[in-house]
C-alpha cells in the first residue's frame, strides 16, 4: 500500500509540474517546435513506464469466512514496463497506436486466518508476472497550443505471461502457489499531454487497465476456494518519446 501511495504522490507532483509549465508557456509564447510533425502519416518511438498492480476479487456467494479465513486484502505492488511505439495518424487529432512490449508486474494478496487459540496469522501470496503485451489504442488529441497538446486514449491489450506458474507442482515447490492463467485481455483508458521539443516529442501519460478474464486457476485449496472470479487491474504512468 505504501508503494501505491508513493505512486499517487509522484503522479500529483508530475501534474503540478505540468500545470506550472503550461502557465509559463502561456505567459511566454515561444517558437513552435516540430512544425511538420503532424504532417507525417506515421511515427515511431518508445515508452518507459511505472505500474502499480492488484486484483478485482469476486467471492463465492455462499462463502461466509467461516472456515478460519477472516479476510483477503489486496497489496498493490510496483513494477515497470518497456515498450516500442508505432503511431499512425488518421488526421492531426486522431491516431492509432500499437505498443508491443514487456510489463513486469507483481501483485500481492494478504490472507488472514484464525488459528488455534484465537491467534491470527497472515500469509502474503505474491504473483510475479512478466507479460508480453500487445496494446492497441485510439488516441484523441486536442489541437496544438504552441508546443503543448493534451489527449485522451482508449483501447485494449492482449497479454501473455512469460513467467506463468500455472503448471507449478505445489508439492515440489514446497508451498501452495496461487496460480493464474497464462493469457489476459484488458480494457485500457487514460490520457496525457504531449510536449513538442526541438528534436522529438515527449509525452506524459496515465492510464488504467481493467482485466476482462477470470485468470484464477481454481485448485480448491484454502487460498482459492473462497474466490469465484479474479481479474487484473493496474495503473500505469508512462513517459513517451516519439521522433
Amino acid at each position: 500500500m505504501n508503494e501505491y501511495r508513493n505512486m499517487i504522490q509522484r503522479l500529483l507532483l508530475v501534474v503540478l509540474c505540468i500545470v506550472c509549465a503550461v502557465s509559463a508557456w502561456a505567459q511566454n509564447p515561444v517558437r513552435e517546435n516540430l512544425q511538420n510533425f503532424d504532417n507525417r502519416y506515421y511515427h515511431f518511438g518508445f515508452l518507459l513506464s511505472a505500474n502499480s498492480s492488484s486484483f478485482f476479487i469476486d467471492y463465492k456467494p455462499d462463502f461466509t469466512f467461516s472456515d478460519s479465513l477472516l479476510s483477503i486484502n489486496n497489496v498493490p505492488q510496483a513494477g515497470f514496463n518497456l515498450a516500442l511505439l508505432a503511431s499512425a495518424n488518421l488526421n492531426k487529432n486522431i491516431n492509432v497506436r500499437f505498443i508491443p512490449g514487456l510489463s513486469f508486474q507483481d501483485r500481492g494478496l494478504n490472507y488472514t486466518f484464525l488459528e488455534a487459540g484465537g491467534v491470527t496469522k497472515t500469509y502474503l501470496k505474491r504473483t510475479e508476472s512478466v507479460w508480453l503485451q500487445f496494446p492497441l489504442a485510439l488516441k484523441l488529441r486536442t489541437n496544438r497550443t504552441g508546443n503543448f497538446a493534451a489527449y485522451a486514449l482508449m483501447g485494449g491489450t492482449y497479454g501473455i505471461d512469460m513467467q506463468s506458474q500455472k503448471d507449478v507442482n505445489d508439492a515440489v515447490a514446497g508451498k501452495i502457489v496461487v496460480k493464474l492463467e497464462k493469457t489476459d485481455i484488458t480494457v485500457d483508458a487514460g490520457g496525457g499531454v504531449d510536449f513538442f521539443l526541438p528534436y522529438f516529442k515527449f509525452g506524459i501519460e496515465m492510464k488504467t487497465c481493467f482485466g476482462m478474464k477470470n485468470i484464477l486457476i481454481q485448485e480448491n485449496n484454502p487460498f482459492t476456494e473462497p474466490i469465484s472470479r479474479m481479474r487484473t487491474r493496474s495503473f500505469v504512468l508512462s513517459l513517451t518519446f516519439e521522433g
